[in-house]
């Protein structure tokens, strides 16, 4: 699918570019952060973002839990910043995720977290922001200049970002050997046509992303973009949370776009995805095998948390062509601004 030349599609068209070369950049940085990490390992891990950041934190969350075994909170950074308080941190990783590393409440929460004797780590796109001075170590994200209001290759590259973290933390060649494949993979991913979604949202007033594993963080990060950019409300659940009561709104009126895990959570979403058609729900999954009017064509599967991030590759390309088809000017959406400052 290949999208209007909008600001949007052409930083979309640069993330295979910033994933290659985010490589270099991070070799250091990463090295020092992940031998401080076996020299004293965290008993816990706390992340602390907002916006498409706090979807990334959603992916870290998977990704260390699965692969270390270390418990992930997300912190609530207000507790800082309205009301003072100073988390009993001390020796625990904080991850501190912000593409422009300005946001007042993160600054309080990284000052916070790092004088309670936390190592506090920025992950964020801007070397030179004032979240870095206030953090033991910066990862830089290294996606250059975004100009779009809507973040794609800065989100990208955090999940990347924390791909290459948890890879060399844990020593997994696999997993390392996949991240190296993912920029000619998010090519691909561009091109797929999504044509299909185009048209079953574009007479929505609401729908429903639903993500489970690695995709819950796609499954989050879509709505949201669907919000900024198609200004169509949409709500993101886990294939789990959507059973426990959310499942009543399922109706032919009220699409769901459901992002296909490749791994142990497959089993449950397809299981979950057979239970909505049979209630007549207007389905959409973007998952591998043969074309039907029901499936989003997804790039071959490889390692289950690469494949999700090409499904959010897609899902950009989409948004850019569904906005178009409503009017909307994805460059300009109504009511943001690019860098969000909250207290």
């Amino acid at each position: 699918m290949i999208g209007q030349k909008t600001l949007m599609m052409r930083e979309v068209e640069q993330t295979p570019q910033v994933v290659a070369r985010q490589e270099r950049e991070l070799a250091r940085p990463l090295a020092e952060l992940v031998s401080r990490l076996r020299k004293q390992p965290p008993d816990i891990v706390v992340t602390c973002a907002r916006g498409s950041s706090a979807h990334a934190a959603t992916f870290a969350k998977h990704l260390i839990e699965r692969h270390l075994g270390l418990p992930v909170s997300a912190a609530a950074p207000s507790i800082a910043s309205v009301y003072g308080r100073e988390l009993r941190l001390r020796n625990q990783l904080v991850l501190l995720i912000s593409q422009s590393g300005i946001s007042d409440d993160l600054l309080a929460f990284a000052q916070a977290a790092r004088t309670s004797g936390a190592l506090t780590v920025a992950i964020t796109n801007s070397t030179e922001a004032p979240l870095v001075s206030r953090c033991d170590y910066v990862l830089p994200l290294g996606a250059g200049p975004e100009r779009c209001v809507a973040a794609t290759k800065t989100f990208v590259a955090s999940v990347t970002a924390l791909l290459r973290l948890t890879a060399a933390w844990t020593d997994d060649g696999v997993l390392h050997a996949a991240v190296q494949r993912l920029p000619e993979r998010l090519k691909a991913a561009i091109s797929l046509d999504w044509n299909m979604g185009v048209a079953a949202f574009a007479s929505a007033n609401s729908l429903v992303t639903i993500g489970r594993g690695p995709t819950l963080a796609i499954a989050r990060e879509a709505a949201l973009k669907l919000k900024e950019t198609c200004n169509l409300h949409a709500e993101a659940f886990s294939g789990a949370e959507f059973l426990h009561g959310p499942i009543a709104l399922v109706s032919r009126r009220f699409p769901i776009l459901m992002f296909m895990p490749t791994d142990e959570a497959t089993a449950g979403m397809r299981q979950l995805a057979r239970t909505l058609a049979n209630k007549g729900t207007a389905l959409l999954a973007a998952e591998s095998g043969p074309p039907s009017p029901a499936r989003l064509p997804v790039v071959p599967a490889e390692h289950p948390e690469t494949d999700a991030v090409c499904l959010i590759q897609s899902f950009y390309a989409m948004a850019i062509n569904l906005a178009d088809r409503l009017c909307i000017d994805v460059d300009r959406p109504r009511n943001l601004l690019k860098a969000t400052s909250t207290t």
